[in-house]
């Protein structure tokens, strides 16, 4: 099966990286290193290599991505990175009622922070391995003198992928989270924030009542916000979801491509999206990081072990209308056991994730490689099946 544009084209890891982060002395007020965060946007620009979902074609269509910096800050010492302090930082505090005034950074910064050797960032894998395994979003690289190099995030990594027909052939509902965190308009920012803290989300669905019992989705505050209204000094406890929340809310459906959350995330700006269903009874979020789990190998090999169950159900339909039919060793071997096809397939996409898996120190060509001839394999199963 010919394909018309590669599967995945090798990310330019190097651009991934932010090598001028936000940075802070360990003395430096919270106060003020808020305000820096706030206030810090950028002017750069990263254009993804991008296909409208409509038009399916190969040409490029750039979207300017605003700077990640603000997310997060590094406290620095001299050349020596000491800790770091995220928006997610900044909902705890919150979250705990904490007085800002005259609290220093080096007093409520995470220390030590989680980093990465710029030698074992050779792909997204051991990157991907990190966020998930700690449950975060930034990992400083630090050089063979551990000397920083800059930061990664899943925002970051996602900007330089070009993930073209792989996120074609998944849905929104395979990688979505349904435990959505909501609350309703009269709500307070305080305890916005305050659900965020204790569910370790980075986002509240704010939501108004239906007269049958429901909850439709009008809007959303994340942790962005938060630290947007600490810069301003906003009374929190005061301050209802409705007057600051974003809106209006772009909703996606379960049945809709990874392609194109992807498409509508750099399209909008944003870092999540909302997932409706069931004249929206049912309520779930995409996110950068939840889109970054296809690539990764175990991922990928749990979509395996599920095609194996459909091809061994297959088999045994393919064994009950051979029975039934005459003459069918005629036929060529092809059409008699498209199954055994899938099979093989199979095994070629099994062998090629469990080398993914177990040896993690290949060179990134052979890498790059085994995930193309993985993912080949994948399309080439799924045009099987739908024949």
């Amino acid at each position: 099966m010919q394909l018309d544009d590669p599967l995945i084209v090798a990310p330019a890891l190097e651009e991934a990286i932010d090598r001028h982060p936000l940075t802070v002395a360990p003395n430096r007020l919270l106060k003020d290193v808020i305000a820096l965060m706030s206030q810090a946007r950028g002017t750069h620009c990263s254009v993804a290599s991008l296909n409208s979902p409509e038009d399916g074609s190969s040409s490029a269509a750039g979207v300017p991505m605003r700077e990640t910096r603000s997310s997060c800050i590094l406290v620095m010492e001299g050349s020596e990175l000491l800790g770091i302090f995220t928006e997610r930082d900044i909902v705890r505090l919150t979250a705990d009622e904490v007085n800002f005034e005259g609290v220093k950074i080096a007093e409520v910064m995470t220390h030590p922070a989680i980093t990465l050797p710029s030698g074992a960032f050779q792909d997204i894998f051991a990157a991907l391995f990190l966020f998930r395994r700690y449950r975060i979003r930034h990992l400083p690289i630090l050089d063979s003198q551990g000397f920083l190099v800059g930061i990664v995030s899943p925002e970051s990594i996602r900007q330089v992928l070009r993930p073209a027909n792989l996120l074609k052939l998944r849905r929104v509902s395979e990688v979505m989270t349904r435990q959505v965190i909501h609350a309703l308009l009269t709500a307070s920012v305080l305890n916005l924030a305050q659900l965020m803290a204790e569910h370790r989300v980075s986002c509240v669905v704010i939501t108004q009542e239906h007269a049958d019992g429901g909850f439709l989705p009008v809007g959303i505050v994340t942790e962005r916000d938060i630290m947007q209204f600490q810069s301003l000094q906003l009374d929190l406890c005061k301050t209802e979801a409705q007057a600051v929340m974003s809106t209006p809310l772009f909703l996606l459906s379960p049945s809709d491509s990874l392609w194109t959350a992807h498409y509508q995330m750099q399209n909008l700006r944003v870092r999540r999206l909302v997932v409706s269903w069931n004249w929206n009874r049912g309520l779930g979020i995409v996110t950068q990081t939840s889109l970054l789990r296809i690539f990764d190998p175990m991922e990928m090999y749990e979509v395996i072990e599920t095609l194996q169950r459909t091809v061994s159900q297959l088999e045994a339909s393919q064994e009950v209308r051979s029975q039934k039919s005459l003459g069918s060793s005629d036929l060529p071997a092809q059409l008699k056991s498209p199954d055994l096809q899938l099979s093989t397939l199979l095994a070629q996409m099994q062998v090629s994730l469990e080398s993914l898996v177990s040896e993690p120190n290949i060179s990134q060509k052979l890498q790059q490689d085994r995930l193309n001839s993985t993912l080949a394999a994948l399309q080439e199963i799924r045009y099987l099946m739908q024949s």
